[in-house]
């Protein structure tokens, strides 16, 4: 199988030549090698210093670059669903100019340029696939859309399908407005399975995501929370490159400063980021450019590591829904590493359990033995997320626990108090009723 790597990080911290590093590297390595941007400012070209296409370029020896045409992808697989946005807004009035831009999907070019890696692992022709990806925040997000649309189109668009299968006549008779067509809805089948295949190769045991950060405050806190929200996504973490490292030999009283206090924050990176290995690459004299540069970077970076080694389960960090049985209860188990309960909501619905992290939310359908239950109580504990569940018929529910020295989770105390109200209040209102009929 093709291992796919992905680099990502605060913008500037080097993302685009630790993946060109590695890229370069496989092929020396004797793997047949591409690599691809997903930004939209392209800068593998530069990194190269060369002429980067549309399609894989060979740079050197089974090495091949690829910039891809996002537009293109964007085109193919939203323009039927774009025209029929258009075609609505031209009948309410909007410029043709501002329909353009009103119909272009936030952050789709991104993701469509996701596509690319897919079609690139189905054709066997690569032994490595290297992704240069946006930075961090634009990587999350688009990481998460797979997972979101596949939710909005299981519960929305298949019943609006349904209905309009079976009103579009009496709508189209008093409407001036053009009514969505099937070839809207199989274009909007076509992203979503897109997607889904998306999500299943990134979060496969093939895949996996590199954190590139330098050893400065602000960048090592912006890549602990990308830990965590990539592990909520369910995305493999098995690395982390800390970029730009001042050398201790030679160095005079003002770069023993900073070798001092990057040497602190390393390591923070090191208790923040274990088991993960934290490859250091040394502040160079100039920018590492061309083939032979990237090289001696990478070497240097991984010393005598195996970067294209799959991840194991002692190496990486994602997120693994394990199920324990302790009678009738069962306890549902996912690692959020680095992860405040102070910034952890937890939230119900139907069969869904909706976990929050800050300002990333992912909805976790429950398995059959889960949804019959009910929340009984979750805590934070070393990086894990517990949350228990006990059978409707047990009575009343449990308390919820406090996380291990972290404070409540609101919500998750909320929902079993809310439950337990409403079980006290049927309660109530049965033997009301069996009063009432002596």
């Amino acid at each position: 199988m093709t291992r796919v790597l992905l680099y990502t990080g605060k913008g500037g911290v080097g993302k685009t030549t630790s993946a060109a590093g590695t890229a370069t590297l496989a092929a020396l390595r004797g793997l047949r090698t591409l690599v691809l941007s997903t930004d939209a400012a392209h800068s593998l070209s530069d990194a190269f210093d060369s002429e980067v296409g549309p399609e894989p370029t060979e740079i050197d020896d089974l090495l091949f670059v690829q910039q891809i045409d996002a537009q293109r992808k964007f085109e193919r697989s939203w323009g039927d669903i774009q025209s029929y946005l258009r075609s609505v807004l031209h009948m309410v009035g909007v410029d043709p100019i501002e329909a353009e831009e009103l119909t272009v999907l936030p952050g789709a070019e991104e993701v469509l340029a996701l596509l690319e890696v897919r079609d690139h692992v189905r054709s066997g022709r690569w032994d490595v696939i290297v992704v240069d990806c946006a930075p961090t925040a634009e990587t999350l997000r688009l990481l998460a859309l797979p997972e979101a649309l596949n939710w909005y189109m299981d519960r929305i668009f298949n019943a609006e399908r349904k209905m309009m299968r079976t009103f579009r006549p009496f709508l189209n008779r008093g409407s001036s407005i053009p009514m969505p067509d099937d070839t809207v809805f199989d274009a909007l089948r076509r992203l979503q399975s897109d997607l889904s295949d998306i999500r299943t190769l990134l979060a496969g045991p093939d895949a996996s995501v590199r954190l590139v950060l330098t050893p400065e405050a602000v960048v090592v806190a912006e890549a602990r929370r990308s830990l965590t929200r990539l592990s909520l996504y369910g995305y493999r973490v098995d690395g982390v490159v800390a970029n730009r490292v001042f050398p201790a030999a030679g160095a005079d009283t003002w770069r023993r400063q900073w070798v001092a206090a990057q040497r602190g924050i390393l390591e923070e990176v090191a208790d923040s980021f274990r088991p993960l290995p934290i490859w250091e690459s040394p502040y160079r004299v100039c920018e590492p450019v061309g083939v032979e540069e990237l090289a001696a970077f990478a070497v240097e970076m991984y010393g005598g590591d195996d970067p294209f080694a799959r991840a194991t389960d002692d190496t990486s960090l994602w997120v693994d829904r394990h199920i324990d049985t302790d009678g009738r209860t069962y306890t549902l188990t996912m690692p959020l590493p680095l992860a405040s309960a102070d910034e952890l909501e937890l939230a119900r619905h139907g069969d869904e359990l909706i976990v929050t992290v800050g300002s990333y939310r992912r909805v976790l359908p429950l398995p059959a033995a889960l949804a019959r239950g009910v929340v009984a109580g979750a805590r934070l504990d070393e990086g894990r997320l517990q949350v228990r569940f006990a059978p409707r018929e047990a009575g009343r529910p449990a308390v919820p626990e406090v996380p291990s020295g972290a404070g409540p989770l609101e919500s998750a105390q909320e929902l079993a108090q809310g439950l337990a109200a409403e079980y006290h209040e049927q309660l109530a209102r049965r033997e009301a009723a069996i009063g009432e009929g002596r």
